[in-house]
């Protein structure tokens, strides 16, 4: 049981930590070498092949079609990708919104459980505290492990293999958009990235379930690191990429609002819902 409650308790700062941080790690980590090569079909490879060349071919396709704008060809690249993982999400939201609305019922019988054994410090009395709590997530078939992740980590090929193909796009260089130039750096747009990421953690953490209240501290740490490992990142690679960093957290902001407006049930949104589940 303890093991359990262990696991529950940092389950979802471990994974939220993995999904914001990792991609980033990841991509910063990556070769000079392999940064500097062009994509092409003669490059070997299954990834570079099947995920990197296509969207490096799709990429040249939409910026022809803008006769020759590359940023606006990333910028409606980015907002299909979103689209075409959006089933993905909304299953995922449904899932954290009946999670959201168990908990809602859960919550006062967790309450008179604290309640009941706060004055017994005895190793009996909080193992039976256990294995009742235990019990309640079984009568309400609350699984506090089911954070429904997947989605994230199912989408980690394809935004990786967009991103390479952006890297390795070498006319992508050669082209401005805006006020910058794609292949160099910029002193706007880290910080732009930088901020739609944290803006888009504040949103995430107001629409998903939220239901250990001493998380709160490690979600915020979360919250201010991704942000900033992302600022700092953005500032030494070409302007091409928190392009796209930015645009796509624009999208999932926006798509996170209308996705826990659409499946957000009038009886978990009321007015009589436990203290401090109103604000998850």
């Amino acid at each position: 049981m303890k093991k359990i409650l262990l696991l529950q308790k940092w389950a979802k700062p471990i994974l939220v930590m993995l999904i914001g941080v990792i991609p980033i790690i990841v991509l910063s980590g990556c070769s000079t070498a392999s940064q500097s090569n062009s994509i092409n079909a003669d490059t070997s490879g299954i990834f570079n092949h099947f995920f990197i060349y296509p969207f490096s071919i799709l990429i040249k396709f939409f910026a022809n079609v803008f006769h020759g704008n590359y940023g606006l060809s990333i910028v409606l690249l980015t907002f299909i990708i979103r689209l075409a993982i959006m089933p993905l999400m909304m299953n995922q939201t449904k899932k954290q919104m009946d999670m959201k609305e168990k908990m809602a019922l859960l919550q006062p019988e967790l309450t008179a459980l604290k309640e009941k054994y706060k004055n017994d410090a005895s190793a009996d009395g909080k193992k039976q505290e256990q294995v009742e709590m235990m019990q309640l997530y079984q009568k309400h078939q609350f699984n506090p492990l089911n954070i429904g992740c997947l989605p994230m980590l199912l989408q980690w090929p394809i935004t990786l293999a967009f991103y390479y193909a952006i890297r390795r796009t070498p006319e992508i260089a050669a082209h401005d958009f805006l006020w910058f130039s794609l292949g160099t750096t910029d002193m706007i747009l880290p910080l732009i990235a930088a901020a739609v990421y944290y803006v888009q953690f504040r949103v995430s953490q107001s629409v998903s379930a939220q239901y250990q209240q001493n998380q709160n501290n490690q979600m915020a740490f979360i919250g201010l690191l991704s942000p900033v490992m992302m600022g700092v990142f953005s500032f030494q690679m070409p302007a091409a990429l928190p392009l796209y960093w930015a645009v796509g957290g624009i999208f999932i902001i926006v798509q996170m609002i209308i996705l826990n407006k659409m499946y957000t049930k009038p009886n978990v949104a009321g007015k009589n819902l436990p203290t401090g589940v109103e604000d998850l």
